[in-house]
């Protein structure tokens, strides 16, 4: 007979990317993304980390349902990111600029208020990412991800770089499955 506490032998465990593989194939495969650049100088001519973001996201069998670019103002930020969230069609928000230390980086802050729960692994896993491609200055970064009124959102820096990294690395590999766990 077996103790309650007794661990159980190793092949009687499931290998540990077994679950993910089921929830993935239960995810929803096309998500309703608003893009929302923040920054004080870019324009829709030069905002290339949004446009790159858009087509990243369309590549993948995503959905641009809005697109924006404000100031780094955190009224403006937390706007946008409010009435997104009125609209049923946006399932996701993905955001660039305003994650740095500067005196006008400010996305964190405003970001940080409206999160219900916080992907804190998300911020972890861009430095670690970002480190090996840019070294220590990676510590300056405050990536973000978390979830506000059921919908996944995820902070980038503003640099097209870290975008694509985020992107190719965390976002589109797991964008379905997430939405499909805050939905649960």
């Amino acid at each position: 007979m077996s103790r309650p506490d007794a661990v159980p032998p190793a092949d009687a465990v499931p290998p540990a990317d077994a679950v993910p593989k089921d929830h993935k194939a239960n995810a929803p495969r096309s998500i309703g993304c608003f893009v929302l650049t923040i920054s004080d100088s870019k324009t829709p001519e030069t905002d290339t980390s949004g446009a790159l973001i858009r087509e990243r996201l369309t590549q993948a069998g995503h959905t641009v349902v809005g697109h924006a670019i404000v100031r780094d103002e955190p009224t403006q930020v937390t706007a946008v990111i409010r009435t997104g969230c009125d609209d049923p069609a946006v399932e996701a928000f993905i955001l660039t600029g305003g994650t740095g230390v500067t005196s006008r980086d400010s996305t964190f802050e405003a970001v940080e208020a409206l999160l219900d729960k916080r992907l804190t692994g998300f911020g972890e896993l861009f430095r670690m990412l970002s480190y090996e491609e840019v070294g220590a200055a990676a510590m300056l970064s405050r990536a973000q991800g978390g979830v506000v009124r059921g919908r996944a959102l995820f902070s980038l820096p503003g640099s097209p770089n870290a975008c694509r990294l985020a992107l190719e690395k965390l976002i589109l590999p797991e964008l379905g499955h997430v939405l499909r766990e805050v939905r649960r």
